[in-house]
């Protein structure tokens, strides 16, 4: 969630209704607009001279600046009246292409903008217009043309400016398209299909399913809804769950209205998965991204190591108002969102959730591991024996951990809260041109807490790889957690928001709940275990799990769901108590789903900045909930999420760039920036949009969408930051669901896929004493083709209960047993086999498992 400084905003193109002018001549409220006075009262920066040229006002602007308001033309004094609709207008020319941002503004920091838009200005002679209404008095505003930013100096010219009163507001008419509204993505097999209708009509009306040949498939009639209440608009749902068969370029007609395409079947998420996982790379920080891993557009050098402009962040001090006597190497990381910060308590979540990515894939059978294995992600550590999934999260953990404070200073151990600019930064600006100095902003507890989490739950994945490093995380995180104990309340504060947002939590409640809970199920120590107990969350589902959707401000969840799925030595009525919390909770939003004509798994009155992250972390608890329970009618709310995201929405747009026949494409993001810059491109394939914000708080949304119903304000618009920017904590759970649904569709829509049955042997034998055992497994395989990845599972009729394992990862869920391969032994050859074992402790007389299953596949047993 981050936020961009109002002198560095831009609006550009618009699809907005003629203003029409006002009956009696307004009053131009700008003095010598026409510049037949010469050029006062006009301004300019020192390094964009200016002269009145043939009766206009000519710059002479530098190239080689790196912000829009690096060079500026400029007029003060302007009075404005708080309600009152002004329209701006004026006449540019430029020697070369220029983007100019023009902002009417408070002349003073902060610098809050009443208006700010962006024009195309080239050798032609061309009138921009635009209309806005002030929402505050302002006694001397400042109109500011900044023409900063390029690489090349160009003569700049202005004529006819003029800001007159009494305009008539632009009323904003996005394009819906159609008002047949379909995931335009498509709909599993075996999965709830359904769409929704915007009509004036109360009466059911006749459907038509047809097929990409044009034949109808399936019919019925729609089920009026009345009037919708996330969109103001009277609509009706329609239902053809009945289909299950596989194509390509299906169609729902209603009367003389066609939805877009969509398929039924195949593998409609598979490149989901990859592409959302992918953007964590783009946004990697101290790393070049190369083109051979994410094309020529997306390539750039490394941002932020020292190499001019940069100033680096390998070697940052603390913030001018709150010094320290140290610096930090926090080189690397991913830069949180559209700007360049990096934030601990953002990039805690989102690592964690990437990391719950690879881990649901431990703790549920038939998830695809090998979609996120070695080799399998376009990532520069491919071949290294690693997951490619933890190489990308390594990346982002290796931050969080470097910004602690070193041992021997005060605060020892906590976590700096924030590392970015000192001031904030224009549109668009690639890392490596970033000329601002970085610092590190003060310690907070929610930072050290995240630390402490993601740490955590990296410990123990990263076991199996590399024990070293997954001490050093586990260090870190023991040590984060005490810090944490010993300053409870260390808060950020909430107007530390220059150059990089505030991310203010003065209740870190939940984030002690969540890093005791990834603290007990990797390290068993009961004293974390008790900290969770003893926490007044505990027991609460609705605390724990908001009704609003969880996410970096509230994220006890993430403790409650790794202490639901993942083994950690509870007893059966404790993990029951935590399963239970996960399905009260998604009990509750699916009755949101339920009540809603367009099946948004969030309540009516939380679309909210990033609301998109709202609506995925509740679909992730309801995933969790089936991947539990098994229970269709938890997919089937995922799914309706799915559906929302992918275009069955009031705007009928899909929310993840490259996804469906409309999708946005202009979020807002500083390298990511076609929008403003042709020669940069737009978002790559899978990157969701923050969503709908009924708050309005960014100068576009504020202008074009006042009065909109809660899920109609948004628009794709890059400089609309409070509703169209992209966070690597929005994209996190996106790829989180992207494995989920993709697993769906390996198995038909009933579950996770399990693939082809092997062909296999296992000889199991075992070495009992008093209270425990020894147990080693063969198993080979007697088919013709090799088996790669493996994965077999097997239950036990007993207590046995393993302790640790070795040339295998085994988890154990009550009695049912998973073990996966280490990083050396993931292919087992024809007429080859691997060999693993496992300690454990059992009370009474234990037996040997019978019945093994190898990828889906039932084994002989030797």
């Amino acid at each position: 969630m981050g936020a961009t400084l109002a002198a560095g905003l831009a609006a550009g193109a618009l699809s907005l209704s003629s203003p029409t002018a006002a009956t009696a001549q307004p009053t131009n409220i700008i003095d010598n607009g026409d510049f037949a006075s010469g050029t006062d009262p006009w301004w300019w920066t020192e390094n964009a001279p200016s002269a009145n040229v043939e009766g206009r006002l000519c710059s002479e602007v530098p190239g080689g600046t790196v912000n829009p308001w690096d060079a500026i033309v400029g007029q003060d004094g302007i009075a404005l009246a708080e309600g009152e609709s002004y329209e701006l207008s004026f006449t540019a020319t430029s020697t070369a292409p220029l983007t100019v941002r023009t902002n009417v503004q408070q002349a003073v920091d902060p610098w809050v903008s009443e208006h700010s838009s962006a024009d195309p200005v080239s050798e032609t002679a061309e009138t921009f217009t635009h209309v806005f209404t002030a929402s505050t008095d302002h006694a001397a505003a400042q109109l500011a043309f900044q023409v900063g930013g390029g690489d090349d100096p160009v003569t700049f010219c202005l004529d006819d400016v003029s800001l007159t009163g009494g305009a008539e507001p632009p009323v904003y008419e996005p394009d819906t398209g159609s008002p047949v509204r379909v995931n335009q993505v498509g709909y599993l097999t075996e999965g709830p299909k359904a769409g929704t209708f915007v009509t004036e009509a109360t009466e059911a009306l006749p459907w038509t399913l047809n097929d990409a040949a044009g034949a109808e498939v399936a019919s019925g009639t729609t089920e009026p809804r009345g009037v919708d209440a996330i969109s103001a608009e009277n609509v009706h749902t329609f239902d053809f769950s009945e289909v299950t068969t596989e194509g390509e370029g299906y169609t729902v007609t209603i009367g003389e209205e066609t939805s877009e395409p969509f398929s039924i079947g195949g593998e409609l998420y598979d490149t989901l998965r990859t592409d959302a996982l992918a953007y964590f790379y783009h946004n990697r920080s101290g790393i070049e991204i190369d083109a051979d891993l994410v094309g020529e557009e997306y390539a750039r050098p490394a941002g932020h190591v020292n190499v001019a402009p940069n100033q680096g962040d390998d070697g940052v001090t603390c913030w001018a108002q709150d010094p320290c006597d140290y610096t930090l190497d926090a080189a690397g990381g991913w830069y949180d969102a559209g700007d360049h910060g990096k934030y601990v308590v953002n990039g805690g979540i989102a690592a964690a959730q990437v990391l719950s990515n690879y881990e649901r894939t431990l703790t549920t059978e038939g998830t695809g591991g090998d979609e996120l294995g070695d080799g399998a992600l376009a990532v520069p550590e491919q071949g290294n024996g690693v997951p490619d999934i933890l190489d990308e999260a390594r990346w982002q953990l290796d931050f969080l951990t470097a910004m602690q404070v070193p041992a021997g200073e005060e605060l020892a151990g906590m976590a700096h809260h924030k590392l970015h600019d000192a001031q904030w930064t224009g549109l668009p600006l690639l890392p490596h041109e970033d000329s601002q100095p970085r610092e590190l902003h003060p310690p907070s507890t929610a930072a050290t807490l995240n630390l402490a989490a993601a740490a955590a739950q990296g410990a123990r994945l990263f076991e199996a790889y590399d024990a070293d490093y997954a001490a050093e995380l586990l260090a870190a995180a023991t040590t984060a957690y005490e810090a944490a104990r010993a300053n409870p309340d260390l808060y950020a504060d909430p107007l530390d928001g220059t150059g990089g947002g505030a991310y203010s939590d003065n209740d870190v409640t939940d984030e002690f709940y969540w890093a005791a809970a990834e603290l007990y199920i990797t390290t068993g120590d009961d004293a974390y275990l008790a900290d969770v107990t003893g926490s007044e969350l505990h027991g609460d589902a609705e605390a724990i799990f908001p009704p609003g959707g969880f996410g970096w401000g509230s994220t006890a969840a993430l403790g409650a769901l790794s202490l639901a799925t993942v083994d950690s030595g509870l007893s059966d009525a404790r993990r029951a108590e935590f399963r239970g919390l996960v399905t009260e909770a998604a009990d509750g939003i699916n009755a949101t789903v339920a009540a809603g004509a367009y099946g948004v798994p969030l309540p009516d009155e939380n679309f909210v900045w990033g609301s998109n992250s709202q609506v995925m972390n509740n679909m992730v608890v309801l995933a969790t909930a089936h991947d539990l329970t098994g229970e269709s009618a938890y997919r089937d709310g995922v799914l309706s999420g799915m559906n929302y995201l992918l275009g069955q929405n009031p705007l009928n747009l899909s929310y993840v760039t490259g996804y469906g026949e409309r999708y946005a494409e202009n979020q807002h993001h500083r390298h990511w920036a076609n929008q403003l810059d042709a020669t940069l491109p737009n978002p790559p394939a899978g990157s969701v949009a923050g969503g709908p914000n009924a708050n309005l708080e960014d100068p576009i949304a504020s202008d074009l969408l006042e009065g909109c119903a809660p899920a109609m304000c948004y628009v794709d618009h890059i400089e609309s930051y409070a509703t169209n920017e992209v966070t690597i904590n929005w994209n996190a759970p996106l790829a989180w669901l992207a494995s989920y649904v993709d697993d769906l569709g390996a198995g038909g829509g009933e579950g996770p896929g399990t693939g082809e049955p092997s062909v296999c042997e296992v000889s199991y034998t075992s070495n009992r004493w008093n209270g425990g055992f020894t147990s080693e497994v063969r198993v080979g395989n007697t088919g013709e083709t090799p088996i790669s990845p493996w994965e077999l599972s097997w239950s036990f009729d007993d207590s046995q209960r393993i302790t640790n394992a070795w040339n295998a990862s085994v988890t154990q869920s009550g009695r049912d047993v998973v073990a996966r391969p280490a990083a050396w032994n993931r292919t087992v050859p024809p007429g080859g086999s691997v060999t693993f074992g496992f300690q454990g402790t059992a009370s009474g007389s234990v037996g040997d498992p019978d019945a093994f299953t190898l990828n889906g596949g039932a084994c002989d047993v030797g």
